[in-house]
């Protein structure tokens, strides 16, 4: 049972991080009526706190490894308490001092959570050993992936069994129950002598190769950061298709999860560089290919969700593993490392929604709304064209990785 705990605690995570990305923007712009400018303000605000909060999540773990059960309890803890809070918000005059504060905790408890399911990948593996830290990478991401379907496809199912308020309150307090039981159930994880590490510092993140990984995991976030941002106003406005984004974001998560063990066995053969310029291209492909859909295009755009997914699975199990392995090779403070690794892929998350919500509102995009064609353009630019140029800049970081790293 230890790698299927793993994939639970895993698929927690990922089912109550999606939401603050993909469905925040839409349930706070549509039900309680706030502006884009202010939605995209919060998340930098958070996100600002993030910068000192997930380096000190690091340390912390690191510096107490017998607390790491109490750790993991209290991220569950935070995230069941969190959602059911969250989306059960009405529009009010203390509207954005009350998200602010549950959006702290809920980004608190999932950098805890998440840190330190990262962070102690040589303990939780079953060797400490590049092939058995891709195998717990493996089950790691397949538990995320199939969290971040539960998450994409459970405001639809629930608004189908008759929720109200598109099925956000009944989604929250789904959330909550999962946290509550997936702590429960994992508690025996947490229960194996934490592997610890030597001092963490620039020169030994250099010397060990994670610097370039660190500064790769940041520049390849902002292109997934745009599209999961904009996704569902893509989908229902851009494209006008009402109804079928839950649909589409599963068929993107399913071909992620399922090409995991494709691209774990391209790893296998020629190395995670190699596998990850095969990735790459095939994701700027699709990226472009958004960019001349038509509305109503519902065939040509679930072809794109399916390659772009199956794209994602090399990123979301080759990047932090390739990560865990370096770290692990020069004997480094892994969860301080994480603490930074989360940190910068958040902030991609942060630029991404402070740099495009005010510019779609400056033009005139109201989500929900008719629109002009203007705003409709800049709509398209940032979900399909920027990200083109943004992973092309992941792409050369990629091909100046040396062959070793990871």
């Amino acid at each position: 049972m230890h790698h299927p705990r793993v994939s639970l605690y895993a698929a927690m995570l990922a089912a109550t991080g999606i939401p603050l990305y993909i469905h925040l923007p839409q349930f706070a712009s549509v039900n309680l009526g706030m502006g884009l400018g202010t939605i995209g303000l919060i998340l930098l605000v958070i996100r600002l706190i993030d910068l000192v909060q997930d380096p000190v999540i690091g340390w912390a773990i690191d510096r107490w490894p017998k607390a790491q059960a109490a750790f993991a309890m209290t991220a569950a803890a935070g995230l069941a308490v969190g959602y059911p809070v969250l989306f059960s918000l009405k529009p009010g005059p203390f509207l954005t001092a009350q998200i602010m504060v549950v959006l702290a905790l809920l980004f608190a408890a999932y950098s805890l959570g998440s840190i330190l399911l990262y962070g102690r990948s040589a303990t939780l593996a079953l060797r400490a050993e590049p092939d058995a830290l891709m195998t717990l990478a493996a089950y790691r991401e397949g538990g995320m992936l199939a969290g971040v379907l539960l998450a994409a496809s459970a405001p639809a199912v629930l608004v189908g069994l008759g929720a109200s308020a598109q099925g956000y309150p009944a989604f929250g307090i789904a959330l909550g129950l999962l946290a509550v039981i997936t702590g429960f159930v994992t508690r025996p994880l947490w229960r194996r002598p934490a592997i610890l590490g030597g001092a963490l510092s620039l020169a030994g993140l250099g010397q060990a190769g994670a610097l370039r990984l660190l500064g790769l995991a940041l520049v390849n976030s902002l292109p997934v950061a745009l599209t999961s941002t904009l996704f569902l106003f893509f989908v229902e406005d851009r494209l006008q298709l009402p109804g079928k984004a839950g649909l589409l974001l599963t068929l993107f998560f399913l071909c992620a999860g399922a090409s995991v063990p494709l691209w774990l066995g391209i790893r296998k053969r020629i190395g995670a560089k190699m596998t990850l310029l095969i990735a790459m291209p095939l994701a700027i492909a699709c990226f472009a290919g958004s960019a001349f859909l038509a509305p109503g295009d519902f065939v040509a755009f679930a072809v794109i969700c399916a390659a772009s997914g199956a794209a994602l699975g090399a990123d979301t199990v080759l990047l932090p593993a390739m990560f865990s392995v370096v770290l692990t090779r020069a004997g480094l403070q892994a969860s301080l490392a994480f603490g930074i690794w989360a940190f910068a892929g958040k902030l991609g998350l942060a630029l991404a929604a402070f740099a495009v919500m005010p510019i779609l509102q400056w033009n005139g995009f109201v989500p929900g709304q008719i629109n002009s064609a203007s705003a409709l353009t800049t709509l398209t630019l940032a979900y399909a064209v920027v990200p083109c140029f943004l992973k092309l800049g992941a792409l050369a970081m990629v091909l100046r990785l040396k062959d070793g790293d990871g």
